[in-house]
Order: structure tokens, then C-alpha cells, then sequence
């Protein structure tokens, strides 16, 4: 058993990391990776959560894989290039559809409940960044705090995210800020 859990930073794919494909106000996944552009200030922004210590755990909804709208290999193949080119601890994703029989497709916290039991991370400790309602809802059902990269999508709204921010730069301010504090 871990007996000093750790802090994390769990982070959405799309829209955090790596710009999500607009259409029509909503955001979509790059569709191979020719189309992934990693996000300006992503690399340094995880550079600085590392440098303090804290664990950079990607939680992604990759439905379109159940759907047949893309392939496992080409997830896999975009989850590669973002494990070469930014400091991330590890990527979890869950390619189901919304239903009853799935605990980890955001909302639900299934994704952030997996990785702090294999990472000994305290999610009390810990923050979800998200562009998407879905990610603050699993945040705060998971008990971190929730930071909301505001892009004015035409979705719904998140219910009462804890932070929000312009980026994932400004995102990991905040972190900082609170992880000092402590």
C-alpha cells in the first residue's frame, strides 16, 4: 500500500493538448496524425508540473473507435507521437459510447479512479484540466479540483468548474499556485 499519495494534473486529449478539429462550434479529434498539432505552450506547461513534481495523466473519450468513425491503430498511433514529443506519465481512453455499461467514458470518473489507483495519486490533491463539459463532471465526481479551458464551444456548459482558463499555460498557473500553497 502507498502510504504518502501523490498529487496529479489529469488532463483531456483534444482541446488541452492538442488542437481539436472545429466544426460547426463543436470540437472533434484529429483524424490521423498528419492532423495533430500539439497546442503553443503545451510542452512547457507539462515541463513546469514536472519540474514540480506533480504526474501528467492524459484521460481521453476516443468513442469514434466503437463508432467506426476511426481505428484503434490511428488512436494509438496519435497517443505514440504525443508520448514522443510532451512529458506525460501515461494516456488512458476509453473508446465506448455513453451507457450504462461503462464507468470510465467521461462523465463518469472511471478513467481518473483507474489511473490514481495505479499511480497512488490522491485525487483530493489533484486537478482534472478540460475543454468539455464531460471533463469537469469527471473531475469533480472523482474529487479533484476542475480547471475549464473556455474555447465558447457550441455544447453545453460545465456546472460550476472550479477554475477557468484562457489555456493550458494558464491552467497550470493555477495548479502551481495551489500546489504551492500546500
Amino acid at each position: 500500500m502507498v502510504s504518502a499519495r501523490r498529487a496529479a494534473v489529469f488532463l483531456d486529449r483534444d482541446g488541452v493538448l492538442n488542437r481539436a478539429i472545429v466544426r460547426d462550434g463543436r470540437p472533434y479529434p484529429p483524424a490521423s496524425v498528419a492532423e495533430l498539432e500539439i497546442l503553443p505552450g503545451v510542452p512547457q506547461a507539462l515541463a513546469r508540473l514536472r519540474d514540480a513534481g506533480l504526474l501528467a495523466l492524459v484521460v481521453t473519450n476516443q468513442p469514434d473507435v466503437t463508432t467506426g468513425k476511426t481505428t484503434q491503430a490511428i488512436v494509438d498511433q496519435i497517443h505514440d507521437r504525443l508520448r514522443d514529443m510532451l512529458p506525460l506519465d501515461a494516456i488512458y481512453a476509453c473508446t465506448c459510447v455513453e451507457g450504462p455499461g461503462c464507468d470510465c467514458y467521461k462523465p463518469r470518473p472511471g478513467m481518473l479512479i483507474r489511473a490514481a489507483a495505479e499511480w497512488g495519486v490522491d485525487c483530493r490533491r489533484s486537478f482534472m484540466i478540460g475543454d468539455r463539459w464531460r471533463d469537469v463532471g469527471a473531475g469533480r465526481a472523482a474529487g479533484c479540483r476542475t480547471i475549464f479551458i473556455d474555447y465558447n464551444y457550441a455544447e453545453r456548459r460545465p456546472d460550476s468548474p472550479d477554475f477557468v482558463a484562457q489555456d493550458l499555460g494558464q491552467a497550470v498557473d493555477i495548479v502551481l499556485a495551489a500546489h504551492n500553497e500546500v
